[in-house]
């Protein structure tokens, strides 16, 4: 297997640019693919693994196992791991591998950011990360390529974890601070990006103000939610995919449950962002992207890099 490739995590972040990655998004994600809504096993100690595969004509057929280890932030290590594998449509040769934890962050930012793109205001000034982990740090430089933010705060628990990471960012170029008053930043953000793995709501819908987007990333499980059902009310909501968000979307589902929101109201999905439906309607609108994963955006991640690296 001479032709098979291995790209290590530094390899996938010297590769993988943001803006490059959003627009092979921006066109890949429009087109329809295969993607069995993914495996999810609960493991021991609240740990999870995800197996999601897809398949595309001309792109290739992809395969991503990761794991969740909400824990790992104690150990100073990465709450999620994962590996890609990237086969030929064709002849089903294996093409690549990949050690895929950068991956996963990079398309993760990057279609949080394309969906932005389409529904955060224009005029839009303060941007609001909610968490601060691994994947804290791509949301800011992803949505800062599709806003120009005057001002980025960060909150999370870990009130000194949350200043280094404004620390870092600062130093980058971005106008980033840390945050303690979670609901004063959220009364005062233009865009909420929350990346979190919270089974209780942190951001509520009292707290939204007209115009606001709300960017939900963090929970995948249907035991998981970043906001209360009265946010999830409030707004209009874009979905990666309605079967992956109506399976595993614990923000939506906990509204459902709590009858304020219909599931027929779960229709508008990215791709429609990218075919021209489903935009911001007017400045007041409060809008909301739910993303659980959706395997394509790890197979068109996969095919820029293999193009960038030969």
């Amino acid at each position: 297997m001479s032709h098979l490739r291995f790209f290590t995590n530094p390899d996938v972040a010297a590769a993988l640019g943001y803006p490059a990655l959003i627009e092979a998004l921006r066109v890949g994600l429009a087109e329809p693919c295969a993607a069995p809504v993914r495996g999810c096993h609960e493991l021991p100690g609240g740990a999870s693994l995800l197996t999601m595969p897809v398949w595309q004509a001309g792109q290739g057929i992809g395969v991503k196992l990761v794991t969740v280890f909400p824990g790992n932030g104690a150990r100073g290590l990465p709450s999620v791991a994962a590996l890609f594998t990237l086969f030929d449509d064709d002849t089903g040769r294996p093409l690549a591998m990949l050690e895929a934890s950068e991956l996963t962050a990079r398309r993760t930012a990057c279609t949080s950011a394309l969906a932005a793109d389409h529904l955060v205001r224009e005029d839009a000034e303060r941007l609001l990360v909610v968490g601060n982990g691994t994947l804290a740090a791509h949301m800011v430089r992803a949505h800062c390529q599709v806003r120009r933010y005057g001002r980025v705060d960060i909150w999370g628990r870990d009130a000194e974890k949350s200043a280094r990471l404004a620390a870092a960012l600062a130093g980058e170029g971005y106008p980033a601070q840390a945050g303690i008053d979670l609901q004063g930043l959220v009364q005062q953000a233009d865009c909420i990006s929350c990346v979190t793995t919270s089974r209780s709501p942190l951001v509520l819908g009292d707290w939204l103000r007209p115009g606001s987007h709300l960017d939900l990333v963090g929970a995948f499980l249907p035991s998981m939610r970043e906001t209360d059902s009265a946010a999830v009310a409030r707004a209009r909501i874009v979905v990666d995919t309605r079967e992956g968000a109506l399976e595993e979307a614990g923000d939506l589902l906990f509204a459902i449950a709590d009858g304020l929101l219909d599931e027929a109201a779960v229709r508008t999905e990215l791709r429609d962002l990218l075919q021209g439906r489903g935009h911001r309607r007017n400045a007041e609108e409060i809008t909301l992207f739910k993303s659980v994963g959706y395997a394509l955006e790890d197979l068109v991640a996969a095919r820029l890099l293999l193009a960038c690296a030969t």
